[in-house]
């Protein structure tokens, strides 16, 4: 786990000294902050005009996919930051096996809800079809 940290840090650290010189070029016009400010903005629109499309294409009918997207997102947070604060304070092992298995629970739980979901929406169906209920009422 602090080997695949270090990596990633490492290569963060190539890109930010690239788009420094990106600066150097320009005579040093914008600060570290403003750069960041530029890049991570643009970031974050390139991922929105890509995200915000599939995501109201998905909320006509698949909310619960959104739902799971973001719940996923947060526990990939979560499983870091609770790896990475046990390497910090040395409360315990830092591995990325932990960060697997937790999120491995999660998916072994998503699922079997997933599946008891379907199993009771079917059952309303079928209750509302033969009752001659329809879906709109």
């Amino acid at each position: 786990m602090t080997g695949l940290l270090y990596y990633l840090v490492e290569k963060m650290a190539i890109i930010h000294d690239a788009i420094m010189t990106w600066n150097d070029s320009c005579e040093n016009i914008l600060s570290d902050k403003e750069l960041h400010f530029i890049v991570i903005g643009i970031i974050g629109m390139a991922l929105l005009l890509v995200i915000y499309p599939l995501f109201k294409a998905l909320s006509k009918h698949h909310v619960l996919i959104i739902a799971w997207i973001y719940v996923f997102t947060v526990m990939v947070v979560v499983t870091f930051a609770i790896e990475i604060g046990q390497g910090i304070t040395h409360t315990g092992n830092m591995e990325m096996e932990d960060i697997v298995s937790g999120l491995a629970g999660f998916m072994f739980l998503f699922i079997i809800f997933a599946v008891l979901r379907a199993i009771v929406l079917g059952i309303v169906h079928l209750i509302r079809g033969f009752a001659g209920w329809d879906d709109d009422e």
